[in-house]
């Protein structure tokens, strides 16, 4: 993978030669710490996640519409003997002409799934797992959108699994009021010639809400308030179990004002990830604490910078689950520059 990663570098930056297209570059540092205090909770673990991603990134552009890209994502944790822990190879061609836009590759993952809500996606994705690697369609209009997007997240061996995700969201705005939808199914097959053969699983999960965004007839950067229904889906194929459904309410509110703010999301339902305690976390990307029958997140926060460059933003969260409290302290530290 390295050594096509390299050549594929060689390649663009030849090509730079014999061409007259515009050449791009952007370097980029995500700095995370997210310190979680679930002592004695069943449905998640306490655990201090720290590191930096370091997003180095060069292109081409033509016709301000095509572009190829090609760069690194190195993740080092604090406290780790090693100068990179990981290594996540970027490559991708982005296509953007209003109202579409395409991306194929391995690209940010961002640009797919930056507002799916945590009980898709639970914040330790965006630090350890940071690319798609599969395909991104949009088409939109202003704040209006519809896309679908594919990510191949393990290729069947004798010792990976085959995974890939599968999902589409959208979202129509008619003033203040607007409709929006997220949805994924995950396909979790077996290994090649397991040695205990194991089921097939399938987890679908959607949410389907409709709310009122009133900041723009305010003076607030945010105000607004959302409602919708949770449906996820479970099915072991080979144990023939059918479909295993839980559904939900979930309700968010948002309310910012100069970069100080209150996000609070309510979650009140059957418990989701039916076979956690079988596959947990490579089953499930979204936050296990919906395993809970109800549950409220309340997340205060300040971004006491933030600008075209730098972004930073201080959190502190309260989770109120299993009749109890349970505290979340996190710093963000995003910075960007590049030349276009």
């Amino acid at each position: 993978m390295k050594m096509s990663f390299l050549i594929l570098s060689f390649c663009l930056i030849i090509s730079t030669s014999g061409f007259s297209q515009e050449k791009k570059w952007q370097v980029g540092l995500f700095s995370f710490f997210d310190n979680t205090e679930f002592g004695h909770s069943a449905v998640q673990i306490p655990q201090t996640m720290s590191g930096v991603l370091f997003l180095p990134e060069v292109g081409l552009c033509w016709d301000s519409i095509h572009h190829v890209n090609v760069g690194l994502d190195l993740l080092h944790e604090f406290g780790s003997a090693r100068a990179i822990d990981y290594f996540y190879p970027t490559a991708y061609y982005e296509m953007d002409r209003e109202p579409f836009r395409f991306y194929m590759g391995a690209f940010p993952r961002k640009y797919a799934v930056e507002k799916y809500p945590r009980i898709f996606f639970q914040d330790s994705i965006s630090y350890y797992r940071p690319n798609i690697n599969g395909i991104f369609w949009e088409f939109y209009k202003k704040q209006n959108y519809i896309n679908v997007w594919l990510d191949w997240t393990s290729r069947q061996s004798q010792s990976m699994r085959e995974t890939f995700f599968m999902g589409i969201s959208g979202r129509y705005n008619l003033g203040i009021l607007y409709a929006q939808h997220f949805g994924y199914m995950f396909h979790f097959a077996g290994k090649t010639n397991p040695i205990v053969n194991d089921a097939l699983h399938d987890n679908v999960v959607f949410l389907t809400s409709l709310g009122l965004d009133f900041a723009k007839i305010t003076n607030l950067e945010k105000l607004e308030a959302n409602a919708g229904w949770v449906v996820g889906m479970d099915r072991a194929r080979a144990d023939q179990t059918g479909w295993i459904i839980q559904q939900g309410l979930l309700m968010e509110t948002k309310i910012e004002y100069k970069g100080i703010g209150i996000f609070n999301s309510f979650y009140r339902g059957r418990g989701q990830m039916n076979y956690y305690n079988d596959h947990n976390n490579d089953l499930y990307w979204g936050d296990p604490i919906y395993r809970a029958k109800t549950y409220n997140r309340s997340d205060i926060y300040v971004s006491f910078i933030n600008n075209k460059v730098v972004s930073t933003k201080l959190i502190y969260s309260l989770h109120f689950v299993e009749n109890t409290m349970y505290h979340e302290q996190s710093l963000k530290v995003t910075f960007n520059l590049n030349n276009y």
